[in-house]
């Protein structure tokens, strides 16, 4: 046996681009869906996952005291309806994840040390999560953006799912029903893909004569990776030929304003909103992105990023605030609405596990320890400000663990988190 035969390919990764799939034979153990039970419509769980780029003001976000009876800082009283339905965090980080705003990028994933050469991040949760219960939906997973094309949703392989952030293209993919042809083209798409799969196993199958035993053990896990994407795009092309959910909801614009922060995240909360009523997706990240424009709030003359530099000035300290109060109304909105919404008669918060936070504890010295993090809905016990960080900062991953059970995925584990998270409990 040739041992560059045998090596090469169980070295290299296979990324079949465009179709929403990978294989890694290396990981292929970890990419095998795990079948979520798909209960009745008030049992399902599902995650929103939302990061502010350029930090969170620290002084304005963390309450005083502890458990129950801590007293709700400037921002947290902007969310007083939801505090009974709210756990907010201090003390919490991402091992090891460093580099300021090189952060950003490993909210969702926690790989270590971004801002390193050779950097190559890891799955985000959201994805992970996609790849064992996304197939009871239409939509896997979503995406969002606002102000950027990128998104904070990352493969198994560590690539970068582009961000959808136009407001009338989301809409249309969700609920606008494609005309015959385009339908058609899609499926063709699909098959296209089963093709290549079938080539790939082909490939796989003739390298399985010329390897040892514990080759043929990684072979055949390769395999049943192989079968679970197949059945993955005959599962697309069954969603293809099913019509879409039809909404009483206006198309919504696209703003070209590079000032308009808050409308867009608005219309991408609304979205978000109609895309977990419908069940058109259980699985969505936003990635709300800041930098130089000034956003359409009165008494801001400059943008977000410069006033995160405000050296504790008073002025741009205001400023600042004005801006992120503005974004923690707008969450607040959100939870109102998906409080407000029942189907099967469950408050739809109750079933949906929102995160919000930033990937800097303070970004005027992008320092990215004592992350600024809340949990809303999602069924846990909440009411409560959980100070988990002490000497070091508690792992933020561990919360990712915990959401992961409430939605049913199998997992003790999630990148660098020691367990669940403490103190967290279901209802």
């Amino acid at each position: 046996m040739s041992p560059h035969i045998a090596r090469q390919p169980l070295d290299r990764r296979t990324v079949l681009r465009g179709l929403g799939v990978g294989l890694a034979l290396p990981l292929l153990d970890s990419m095998i869906p795990l079948r979520a039970r798909a209960g009745e419509s008030s049992k399902v769980q599902r995650l929103v996952a939302i990061e502010t780029n350029q930090g969170i003001l620290p002084q304005y976000f963390f309450p005083q005291g502890e458990g129950k009876d801590y007293e709700a800082s400037r921002y947290l009283e902007l969310l007083d309806a939801h505090r009974e339905q709210m756990t907010v965090f201090s003390g919490v980080s991402h091992p090891e994840v460093d580099g300021g705003h090189s952060a950003e990028k490993c909210f969702l994933t926690a790989a270590p040390h971004p801002g390193r050469g050779g950097f190559r991040n890891t799955i985000s949760v959201d994805q992970y999560a996609a790849d064992r219960i996304g197939h009871l939906t239409r939509f896997p997973s979503l995406s969002l953006a606002v102000g950027t094309k990128q998104s904070l949703s990352y493969t198994q392989s560590g690539v970068q799912i582009p961000g959808e952030d136009s407001p009338s293209g989301l809409f249309r993919k969700l609920f606008v029903q494609g005309s015959e042809a385009e339908v058609e083209a899609q499926v063709a798409k699909l098959r296209q893909g089963r093709s290549i799969l079938d080539s790939v196993g082909d490939r796989a199958r003739q390298l399985q004569k010329s390897v040892d035993a514990a080759d043929r053990d990684r072979l055949d896990q390769f395999f049943t990776g192989v079968r679970e994407l197949e059945g993955r795009l005959l599962k697309g092309e069954e969603w293809e030929k099913k019509p879409k959910t039809s909404v009483d909801f206006p198309m919504p614009k696209d703003y070209k304003d590079p000032g308009a922060l808050i409308e867009r995240t608005r219309i991408m909360y609304d979205l978000t909103r109609l895309a977990l009523e419908t069940d058109s997706t259980r699985l969505i990240s936003i990635y709300i992105h800041q930098n130089t424009a000034k956003p359409n709030i009165p008494g801001v003359d400059t943008g977000t990023h410069p006033l995160t530099h405000h050296g504790n000035q008073k002025e741009k300290l205001e400023q600042l605030s004005l801006i992120e109060s503005a974004q923690f109304r707008e969450l607040a909105r959100l939870l109102d609405g998906l409080d407000a919404s029942r189907p099967g008669g469950t408050s739809l918060l109750d079933q949906t596990s929102v995160i919000y936070g930033t990937c800097m504890g303070n970004a005027n010295a992008h320092t990215n320890n004592h992350l600024p993090v809340l949990i809303a809905g999602g069924g846990f016990r909440h009411a409560q400000h959980l100070s988990l960080g002490g000497n070091h900062d508690y792992p933020l991953p561990n919360l990712f663990v915990s959401v992961l059970q409430r939605l049913g995925v199998e997992a003790d584990t999630f990148a660098t988190s020691t367990g669940t998270m403490r103190g967290l409990e279901s209802a």
